[in-house]
């Protein structure tokens, strides 16, 4: 495949708020791109801090960073407020129907989440631009993180139930209820949308799209990265290395009692961490004398990432184990995903015609089923080894319900 085909390397980094996923992102970038990639580095974080790391000005729009660097920080919802305008004079006029004051009406149906589809339909066009080797995301802090990854399967849903071959506007119903069918205009941008979403489902998911975990040696902050893990593998994204920042140099001031605590305290954090994500490299960089900023601080910085660092043959990584699989058995189908550090109580199931419902540890998954699951029905559920197996029987009835894994 050539480099026009190809999509570029996307590596997304999440943390707890302050662990140094910023610093972490911008580090890599500047590696990477001093290595020869050409780089892109977003950051849809709110705390705009990404500027500053680089010490560049990302106020006014990317910036050129310095050769084969840009970096460019996504805050507002450029351009769909048009795009969505359309659709949502469409539902105002179905809310006039119905009695609602248009001022309410106006309100209620603004745009959910604007800036995170304004960042992911900015990461879609970046991405599929052709223009860069590697794009490394700087995002918000976890809670954020998950919503923002979480969305393209949440809007491709919906969006699917509004277009012509959905339940939602069969004329039948639509007159039935006395509510006017939506026209070409609003088709047209749902169809469009709808497209958007399943296309940068694609990309987050394509081989080498990875999640980059960063925390610190600490036991809560360790914590929170394990949840963040077992939920971003639902999603079923790939994490293929952890960042562990702030970790003090051993046996610094020796005599001191605090240094000499901390460094206690960090030793077995490490080793927290390595039990944790046991399988992945995990890589520990050094709490600097001073903050880095500015390009050579960062690649200074870089240089203790080893063999997680973005250059050179490691920006063709191909992901291996996929995090949702579907095998077919010798009475139907066996579909698996990848869901560290749950145990078979933490799982509920569901079905709703073609799609599989999947709550776990507070998130919420809705997988469309292939052709081939989608007919089939629901016979078992179970953790094993990591993974949550679901078997689909040949056997013709009604739609499961809900199912304990």
């Amino acid at each position: 495949m050539g480099r026009a085909e190809r999509l570029p390397r996307v590596v997304v980094c999440t943390g707890k708020g302050g662990v140094g996923k910023t610093t972490t992102a911008a580090a890599l970038g500047v590696d990477a791109a001093r290595d020869g990639a050409r780089t892109l580095l977003m950051s849809t974080d709110g705390a705009h801090s990404l500027g500053d790391a680089l010490g560049v000005d990302l106020r006014n729009g990317p910036a050129e960073v310095e050769t084969r660097l840009t970096a460019e920080h996504v805050s507002a919802a450029h351009g769909l407020s048009d795009a969505w305008r359309v659709v949502q004079d469409y539902l105002i006029g179905l809310l006039d129907d119905v009695g609602v004051d248009p001022a309410i009406a106006e309100e209620l149906t603004s745009l959910p989440g604007a800036d995170e589809i304004a960042a992911l339909v900015t990461l879609r066009e970046r991405v599929r631009a052709g223009s860069w080797d590697v794009v490394i995301v700087d995002c918000a802090p976890t809670a954020e993180t998950l919503r923002l990854l979480a969305l393209p399967d949440s809007l491709a849903w919906h969006l699917r139930r509004w277009l012509p071959d959905g339940s939602t506007w069969r004329p039948a119903a639509a007159a039935a209820l006395g509510l006017p069918l939506p026209g070409p205009a609003v088709l047209a941008a749902i169809t469009r949308w709808h497209a958007q979403m399943s296309d940068l489902k694609t990309v987050l998911r394509a081989p080498g799209s990875t999640i980059r975990l960063v925390t610190t040696p600490e036991k809560v902050v360790t914590a929170e990265a394990r949840r963040t893990w077992t939920s971003l593998s639902l999603f079923g994204f790939e994490v293929d290395a952890v960042h562990v920042n702030r970790v003090f140099p051993a046996g610094s001031e020796v005599g001191s009692e605090w240094i000499s605590g901390w460094n206690t305290a960090q030793a077995d954090g490490i080793r927290e961490v390595h039990e944790s994500f046991s399988g992945l490299p995990v890589v520990t960089m050094p709490y600097l004398p001073a903050e880095p900023i500015g390009p050579d601080a960062l690649a200074a910085l870089a240089e203790s990432c080893g063999e997680v660092r973005l250059t050179g043959e490691r920006l063709l990584r191909e992901q291996t184990t996929p995090a949702l699989t579907v095998r077919e058995t010798g009475t139907g189908y066996a579909l698996s995903l990848r869901v560290p550090f749950v145990a078979a109580s933490d799982v509920r199931l569901g079905r709703r015609g073609d799609d599989l419902l999947i709550d776990l540890a507070g998130q919420h998954r809705v997988v469309t089923l292939p052709a081939a699951l989608a007919p089939l029905q629901v016979s078992g559920a179970g953790v094993k080894q990591g993974r949550l197996v679901v078997t689909f029987i040949r056997t013709v009835g009604p739609d499961s319900g809900r199912v304990s894994a």
